[in-house]
């Protein structure tokens, strides 16, 4: 099944951008229908428009929390998405907006959950002294970074890594990470 997506943004946009280059090679057999950000200042949402994407802002700096989450559902609902990625979206979603959403929520997240949740997740890591972070791809619902897991993969530390060599090599994996995901899920849906 191919998916229309939806990808929720914040940033940079750097997995956004790599999920839509594997939707127009057809790597993916899924469509980005949008890219939306809560941040007018996101540079992925330039990058989606070089490529030709429906891009929206929301601000959620000018919304209440109701009005912001009716905002973005109306907008997803009116582009027929069914599926919706986070990539880099900074905000958290609430219970009653998972809820009303009738299709599926998936987000990325730089550890191998269920271990540092939430943010600094490299910073934690390199403190803690672990030999092993990596990424997870799980299912969103209402507690932050815990819902089921759909897939991850494992990165090394070494003694020579710091926070910017660890995001950098976390990145490179979310980015096959996220595809992976994406396929197996068109596969699993037919």
């Amino acid at each position: 099944m191919a998916f229309n997506i939806g990808i929720l943004i914040s940033g940079n946009g750097s997995n956004m951008l790599n999920i839509i280059k594997a939707s127009k090679s057809g790597e993916i057999n899924s469509k980005i229908v949008t890219v939306v950000s809560n941040n007018s200042d996101a540079l992925g949402i330039k990058k989606a428009k070089k490529h030709n994407i429906n891009t929206k802002t929301i601000n959620h700096k000018l919304y209440s929390k109701n009005d912001f989450e009716k905002n973005l559902l109306d907008h997803l609902k009116k582009k027929n998405v069914n599926l919706i990625c986070l990539a880099g979206f900074m905000k958290v979603l609430s219970a009653d907006f998972i809820k009303r959403c009738n299709f599926k929520i998936i987000n990325i997240h730089p550890s191998l959950l269920p271990s540092f949740k939430g943010l600094d997740t490299h910073k934690r890591a390199i403190n803690m002294n672990v030999k092993y972070s990596g990424c997870t791809i799980h299912y969103v619902n209402k507690d932050i970074d815990s819902g089921p897991i759909i897939d991850q993969e494992i990165v090394r530390i070494t003694k020579n890594d710091n926070e910017l060599s660890l995001k950098k090599k976390i990145l490179m994996k979310e980015h096959k990470l996220y595809i992976k995901v994406l396929k197996n899920l068109e596969k699993n849906c037919e």
